[in-house]
């Protein structure tokens, strides 16, 4: 009887100017013998963070402050898949926030909220969203949109969202 163990490892990292990159590798390994599972995954877990962590260690394209407009000698009608060697792609016009949303409407209202307690400005918000999913907030998934909360949290200095959801531990005398 074979027993096929699966190991997967990604880490995202935020970089400036609200870009971020991330990194996953994944493994799969066929054991014979149920007692080497704990072993072999202490060694997959190990293998699978040492390669990850030396790979998303090379940042790659950051943009600069003049990504995306019209000024930076990027012609507006030109996009990059007609082959002009570029990944620069003008911005679309920010959302009014108002219109059909692609997430949950639980996700549209904490997003709203975020932005309107937190005083954010809503075109950042957008341009944020053009920069992690090449998109506008409205046309956000629930994937995304999830991501972009994370990271709008983030930026508005609450905590992790490892431990943001879970009851506070009593604390023992």
């Amino acid at each position: 009887m074979a027993i096929t163990l699966s190991a997967n490892y990604s880490k995202k990292l935020g970089l400036p100017k609200f870009s971020s990159h991330s990194f996953s590798a994944s493994v799969e390994v066929e054991l014979t013998d149920l007692s080497q599972v704990e072993s072999e995954c202490r060694k997959l877990y190990e293998l699978l963070q040492h390669s990850v962590d030396q790979e998303i260690q090379t940042i790659g394209f950051v943009p600069d402050h003049q990504y995306g407009t019209p000024s930076a000698g990027h012609n507006p009608g030109h996009s990059p898949s007609q082959g002009n060697g570029s990944n620069i792609r003008p911005m679309p016009k920010p959302s009014a926030f108002t219109d059909q949303w692609n997430c949950t409407a639980g996700q549209q209202g904490l997003i709203q909220r975020i932005v309107h307690e937190n005083k954010m400005d809503k075109s950042e918000v957008e341009e944020l969203a053009h920069q992690l999913f090449g998109i506008g907030v409205k046309q956000l998934d629930k994937m995304q949109a999830s991501q972009l909360i994370e990271d709008l949290l983030v930026k508005a200095g609450k905590p992790s969202g490892q431990n943001r959801w879970r009851k506070p531990q009593p604390v023992a005398a």
